[in-house]
């Protein structure tokens, strides 16, 4: 059984990357809960490298209308 301070943890870490953990069903919530720490940090990585290409998204779809390319 995992530490009830480690899922706070674990839960925090995510919030503060941006997840919306509030707008998550408790079940999705369990889930993310009980991701182990290899499983954590390669979410939270790959968070981090598709924020960093967001504005370029985001960029074209303003420039093209919302087209896809």
């Amino acid at each position: 059984m995992t530490d009830p301070a480690d899922d706070h943890d674990r839960l925090r870490a995510l919030e503060d990357a941006g997840f919306p953990l509030h707008s998550l069903p408790p079940e999705q919530r369990d889930v993310l809960r009980d991701l182990s720490a290899e499983e954590l940090t390669l979410l939270l990585g790959l968070k981090e490298r598709l924020d960093a290409a967001e504005p370029e998204v985001q960029a074209h779809s303003e420039i093209a209308g919302g087209a896809l390319f």
